[in-house]
């Protein structure tokens, strides 16, 4: 039993190369199999590490992927020539957020960075609008970029707030007229763009960007050259930025 306790040990400090199992009879395998088994159940801390190992291993392959990507489709993420951007369009961190009006998450995300931002003066924020929770979402992407288009990004800002912020109820063209009333928007001049083949294009480009970049949820963020899937409260953010800005 000795002979294959040092046999462990020689796998774990070189797995690759320590020796070939498939050269054992297959009762030395069985008493190999045994040796390994009875050294887990005698010091499981050892699956633990290994556990965190691996992770820490597919954690770093992720993000190395993810880069390339954002390297990839830097000029779509931050310079597509539509999409809205807002903090300090001069400052030294791109901050991207792919959402869904319609979305839990993105609401909470919305109180995240909107104090990212008023605490941080040198971010550019960049928004996607990235609609996937049905027709309501859909019509509420519609509206606020038909909105952009009519009255610009001050509008734009009032509604991508208002939605998380006061809109309540079903998204329908009565309930959008009314939300562009209260903002004091021409509701009608924005209801008649919001077919606007522009809008569909738009709305279509950030779903292909999605897609390359392996976003399926919102939110999603880039930060930098990192690439966030889902909610992060406020505290996350601000790391990644100080990690970029490092």
């Amino acid at each position: 039993m000795k002979r294959f306790a040092l046999a462990l040990a020689l796998f774990a400090a070189h797995p690759a190369h320590a020796f070939d199992i498939s050269a054992m009879s297959e009762a030395e395998r069985a008493a190999f199999g045994a040796e390994v088994r009875s050294y887990l159940l005698a010091n499981p801390e050892v699956l633990v590490e290994v556990i965190n190992e691996l992770e820490q291993r597919n954690a770093a392959a992720q993000a190395q992927g993810d880069q390339a990507l954002v390297a990839a489709n830097a000029d779509d993420l931050h310079d597509d020539g539509w999409s809205f951007v807002g903090g300090n369009p001069d400052g030294d961190i791109t901050v991207v957020e792919f959402l869904d009006y319609r979305c839990g998450y993105c609401r909470k995300a919305h109180g995240a960075v909107a104090e990212l931002l008023a605490s941080d003066g040198n971010i550019r924020f960049v928004v996607k609008e990235f609609p996937i929770l049905g027709e309501e979402s859909l019509m509420a992407s519609r509206f606020a970029i038909a909105a952009r288009m009519v009255a610009g990004d001050e509008a734009y800002g009032k509604i991508g707030a208002g939605f998380y912020e006061s809109f309540r109820g079903a998204v329908t063209d009565a309930t959008l007229r009314g939300f562009a009333t209260d903002l004091g928007l021409d509701a009608d001049a924005i209801m008649a763009r919001m077919d606007d083949p522009e809008i569909t294009q738009i709305i279509e480009n950030n779903h292909l960007l999605a897609q390359r970049l392996q976003i399926a949820g919102t939110p999603s963020f880039v930060i930098g050259d990192q690439l966030l899937r889902g909610y992060a409260p406020v505290d996350a953010l601000k790391a990644i930025v100080a990690e970029e800005r490092g």
